[in-house]
């Protein structure tokens, strides 16, 4: 019998998938087969993932609580069912896909079985109770270890085909050279402050690295971007709060490198090989030790610590920030 696997993953921010993609290769390269996700509609994942070469089909499945727990538990059983896995693999702690596997009878449930998860999986192979406190990543790779699979790589990447890049380029009306800025994210605490952003944009127009800035944003945060380009009052901004995620993908592969907040554009960009500064002051930048992302932080900064309040990003000052980048660019 061959084997159909299926990898499903709950967290809805942009940034946790993408950690996570070097372990979903590992899977597959396991199994000597392409494997289907199962992930939230909000990663957008059937967009930014369709040309990595090891994913077959893309499922969506919300992962809701209270009265609609159960409806998502038989909308999972039914893509389940449907699709006969022989292997089904959960790479996050919550119950609902597990029950969803075990209900439609799949013989190899896998996962990391922290709590209540491991009653519901087929092997007893699981983490400990308190693996909970490693990160996302950690607990992947121990999770995988324990059953055998080895991890080639470490860092992710998001394959972009050359016929698809061509084309995204050509909704790209601006020359010369560019960069990216990227000035929001899901938590405004993370966010550095747009008149910083604006400071750090004069001093690299100054020693000419760039002609346009693409400012990275969420339609939802576009008053971040419109804050920049009404206050700086230069015309070398570009607000990208109305583009789709594929046309943003595009506007980073256009960039010499890309500058933001701690959040999904910036991962996105790292895992497309684009040389990636995160802007970090009070959370975590020991995370980063799994992805290409470039941390660039305070005088005296702590690690290990979230501190939710955005006046802590004033500590990171533009004159740091530009220092740490020149140095890195060999300038």
């Amino acid at each position: 019998m061959i084997n159909k696997i299926c990898i499903i993953y709950s967290h809805h921010k942009l940034g946790d998938l993408i950690w996570q993609l070097p372990y979903m290769k590992a899977i597959s390269e396991h199994h000597k087969i392409h494997v289907d996700l199962i992930v939230r509609e909000k990663t957008q994942a059937k967009e930014i993932l369709r040309d990595i070469k090891h994913l077959n089909e893309i499922n969506y499945n919300d992962f809701r609580k209270g009265f609609f727990y159960w409806i998502d538990v038989f909308k999972l059983i039914k893509i389940i069912s449907g699709n006969k896995y022989t292997h089904v693999y959960i790479l996050d702690k919550i119950n609902k896909p597990a029950i969803a596997a075990k209900l439609s009878n799949i013989k190899n449930i896998i996962g990391p079985g922290i709590k209540e998860q491991k009653k519901w999986l087929t092997t007893n192979i699981a983490l400990e109770d308190k693996d909970w406190e490693l990160s996302y990543s950690e607990q992947s790779q121990k999770l995988l270890n324990l059953h055998g699979i080895k991890i080639e790589e470490i860092y992710p990447n998001i394959e972009i085909s050359s016929e698809k890049l061509k084309e995204l380029k050509k909704n790209i009306p601006y020359s010369g050279r560019k960069i990216a800025f990227g000035v929001d994210s899901f938590e405004e605490y993370k966010i550095w402050y747009e008149e910083s952003f604006i400071e750090l944009a004069e001093k690299l127009h100054h020693r000419g690295l760039f002609d346009y800035i693409y400012l990275i944003c969420g339609k939802d945060k576009q008053h971040f971007a419109k804050k920049i380009i009404n206050k700086s009052n230069k015309d070398y901004f570009i607000d990208c709060s109305d583009l789709q995620l594929l046309d943003i993908m595009g506007a980073l592969k256009d960039s010499d490198f890309f500058v933001g907040n701690n959040s999904g554009p910036l991962n996105l960009s790292a895992a497309l090989d684009i040389k990636s500064f995160g802007l970090f002051s009070n959370t975590p930048i020991s995370q980063l030790k799994f992805s290409k992302v470039i941390p660039l932080t305070p005088l005296n900064y702590v690690d290990n610590q979230f501190i939710k309040d955005r006046k802590e990003m004033k500590k990171l000052t533009v004159e740091k920030v530009f220092n740490d980048i020149m140095k890195k660019l060999n300038y």
